[in-house]
């Protein structure tokens, strides 16, 4: 069996490298047949893997320099060659792994990603994508940020490589697509994204597009892909993290506010519980650089080692189900859609 050898920018995130390492371990469980380098500090990073007996054979890269939270992109470009999530970024340029996963700087991860690994043919713009919870299951959306301005043809090309994520990612065998939009009616939205609806209709023999949603079912779970623009994306995603967040701090502070709440509690815990699991922001952890010739993911940076497992385990998907064939087959066919 082929191993999926996984590089780790073990001095990025809140909790590094603990985390990157506990992170590593829940991973290697989950898919025995994955390979870790680990790039960082080696005195910080040897004793803590001697503690996983399921990490002694991954190998470590030394480096004292790492990217603090919050270092410019420009300046880091200019002066972080030698950095652990630099030099992991290297590594999968120069094939010596498969995947990297980063819970460091967004921006610096983002910039490196772009100049070391270069866009696929046929893709302008790469996008941020990533999943959250829906009524039926997960939704994959793109872009949450890497492009506020886009065109026609960013917008097709960003349907096509999402359908191929939540295919590979999600499980979906024919995940459905669909434009975000400020009405369903044909005539409502800007030209642009008109423009490329009417193209991804043409394109019904190799993408399930299923017209436009509106904001407010993101998480109805009608579709399996949200196509949308970098700033409105972007919002989307604030928007849905603090819902969630002040739901959740409002449920809580009201089942603490008599006996009788804690008694609803009690009688509903397993009900809740359940609630609490498929909300867990955990469970959804890893972003993706889609477009990219390599497979980055970021990790949130605050996240424990049952988040990071899970960044590890969409970069482990996607080296192992080739993300990045799938996605040119699919490029292929569908250059003269673009103009």
């Amino acid at each position: 069996m082929k191993k999926v050898k996984i590089s780790l920018d073990a001095m990025g995130g809140d909790y590094a490298p603990r985390i990157v390492v506990d992170g590593a371990a829940e991973a290697k469980i989950r898919y025995p047949d994955i390979e870790f380098i680990f790039f960082g500090k080696k005195n910080l990073l040897q004793p803590l893997i001697k503690e996983k007996k399921n990490l002694l054979e991954s190998k470590i890269i030394h480096t004292n320099e790492f990217i603090k939270s919050n270092d410019k992109p420009s300046n880091v470009i200019r002066k972080g060659a030698n950095t652990s999530m630099a030099l992991a970024i290297k590594s999968v340029k120069n094939q010596e792994s498969d995947a990297l996963v980063s819970a460091g700087n967004t921006g610096a991860l983002m910039a490196f990603s772009k100049l070391f690994l270069k866009t696929i043919s046929g893709i302008n713009r790469p996008a941020i994508a990533a999943c959250f919870p829906s009524k039926q299951g997960e939704v994959c959306m793109l872009d949450l940020g890497a492009n506020i301005e886009c065109d026609k043809n960013n917008l097709i090309q960003f349907a096509l490589m999402g359908q191929a994520f939540a295919k590979i990612v999600i499980g979906i065998k024919n995940p459905k697509v669909s434009l975000l939009n400020i009405g369903e009616e044909e005539i409502k939205g800007l030209s642009y994204i008109q423009d490329a609806s009417t193209s991804l209709k043409s394109l019904n023999n190799i993408i399930n597009y299923c017209g436009y949603i509106e904001g407010d079912r993101i998480t109805d779970g009608l579709v399996d892909v949200i196509v949308t623009d970098g700033f409105t994306g972007n919002i989307a995603l604030k928007t849905a993290e603090g819902t969630a967040s002040f739901f959740t701090n409002s449920l809580k502070d009201s089942l603490k506010k008599s006996i009788f709440s804690k008694l609803g509690y009690f009688l509903a815990k397993r009900s809740l519980e359940g609630f609490r699991a498929h909300m867990d922001p955990r469970k959804y952890n890893g972003a993706v650089f889609l477009g990219l010739n390599g497979i980055a993911v970021k990790s949130h940076g605050g996240t424990d080692a049952f988040g990071f497992a899970n960044a590890i385990g969409v970069a482990y998907d996607m080296a192992k189900y080739n993300f990045i064939d799938e996605l040119q087959q699919k490029l292929s066919v569908t250059t003269k859609y673009l103009s």
